[in-house]
């Protein structure tokens, strides 16, 4: 697997399936459709994989997956990425305050032929009520930057969470239920990865 990702997240959950990985993190500029979630984190994902598999197709090896992510949060009709100031992660963080949103991560995998397949996975995720002084007490551990909605979950965002729907890990970054749909759709069988044991390459 090449995990065209520069998220610890992501690779922290490859690494822990024991999956055999290496990363290269892609070159592609993310971009936001308003309104679409979903279509959103598919063309991130696949622009994502596709710019990795292009860079790299010469040293694919028959049987190596490239494997392209993108996480957004959706609240109502607007789409949110990652906030790039600490105002623009207090107007995220305070507008989910309270209220139910989607995580939305739109997952691409290309094998070493060009061929390619993509999918999507929804969690439902409700904040806890916040005043404004604990959202401004989240927001300067600068834990958000580079994370979709500004927050995350499996660190001190924890304490803005109050329920979640669905996978957690898709939360986190990487929807493991998904990926592992991709992989057998490639005909990987599920921990038949075990017997390779864990690699990863430096980036």
């Amino acid at each position: 697997m090449v995990l065209a990702s520069r998220s610890p997240q992501r690779e922290a959950i490859v690494a822990q399936l024991g999956m055999a990985f290496r990363v290269a993190p892609s070159r592609f500029a993310e971009s936001l459709v308003a309104g679409d979630a979903v279509g959103t984190a598919i063309t991130n994902a696949l622009g994502k994989a596709r710019e990795v598999a292009g860079r790299e197709a010469a040293g694919l090896a028959p049987g190596d997956l490239v494997v392209g992510v993108d996480t957004v949060v959706a609240l109502d009709d607007r789409v949110l990425g990652k906030a790039t100031t600490a105002a623009e992660a207090t107007a995220f963080v305070g507008a989910l305050a309270g209220r139910r949103h989607e995580v939305v991560s739109g997952v691409c995998l290309i094998g070493s032929g060009g061929r390619i397949w993509t999918g999507h996975a929804r969690t439902a995720v409700t904040f806890r009520a916040l005043a404004a002084e604990a959202v401004v007490g989240y927001v300067a551990t600068q834990e958000w930057r580079g994370r979709a909605g500004a927050y995350a979950i499996q660190g001190v965002g924890a304490a803005l969470v109050a329920a979640v729907e669905g996978d957690y890990w898709n939360v986190v970054g990487l929807p493991v239920a998904l990926l592992l749909d991709g992989l057998e759709r490639f005909g990987v069988a599920p921990f038949s990865w075990l017997a390779g044991g864990t690699a990863r390459a430096a980036r």
